[in-house]
């Protein structure tokens, strides 16, 4: 049986606009959705465990569920969080993943505190929010960058390779979690992707 990668791997392959060159290998597939320093991260800098999570600063899910990711790395040392910003919800998703992306691209030791922020808002962001967010972490001053946009067109193609229908959706492992799932039910099926790991 082909393992979530492999399988990730021969889709991306078959969408060429998705690949940096024709005869790209599987490395530099791979590192589209694992290796690409314009995604943001935190966590371990050597993981055993990867997470990947597709999120939208609009989503209500994604609201509830990201600060479980975040516990979840704090929790365990050997775990990194990857953040793939996907505005599905509208022109306002597009414009506060733009002003996070700047900051990671430019002061990544803001990024986080923006980050969250975004997430704490109570249903739709609009330039007012975004602009409130950015002014109370400090990140104001910070140029919007329009070539993150090349960031966020490559996050919508790895999301159809992956039939990604709506945020959250999060990579641990060998699994795709599609949806925001309980506590409880996410760091059990961490410590099952760190144990498979550690067993390698």
């Amino acid at each position: 049986m082909r393992s979530f990668i492999a399988l990730l791997l021969l889709s991306l392959s078959a969408f060429s606009f998705a690949a940096p060159t024709e005869d790209a290998s599987d490395d530099q597939l791979a590192a589209l959705l694992f290796n690409d320093p314009a995604s943001p991260r935190t966590g371990a800098t050597s993981p055993k465990l990867t997470i990947v999570s597709f999120t939208d600063y609009n989503c209500p899910y994604c609201k509830q569920f990201d600060p479980m990711l975040e516990k979840i790395v704090r929790d365990n040392p050997d775990v990194q969080l990857i953040v793939k910003l996907l505005p599905f919800k509208g022109q306002s998703s597009v414009n506060a993943a733009k002003a996070a992306l700047s900051t990671w691209q430019q002061a990544p030791d803001k990024f986080w505190a923006l980050h969250q922020r975004l997430m704490m808002k109570k249903g739709y962001h609009d330039d007012a929010s975004i602009a409130a967010a950015r002014a109370k972490t400090g990140t104001d001053g910070i140029k919007t960058d329009d070539k993150t946009m090349d960031s966020l067109k490559m996050n919508l193609i790895l999301a159809q390779v992956l039939n990604i229908q709506g945020t959250p959706a999060t990579i641990i492992g060998d699994q795709m979690v599609a949806g925001a799932i309980p506590y409880d039910d996410l760091e059990g099926l961490v410590k099952e992707q760190l144990a498979n790991a550690r067993g390698r």
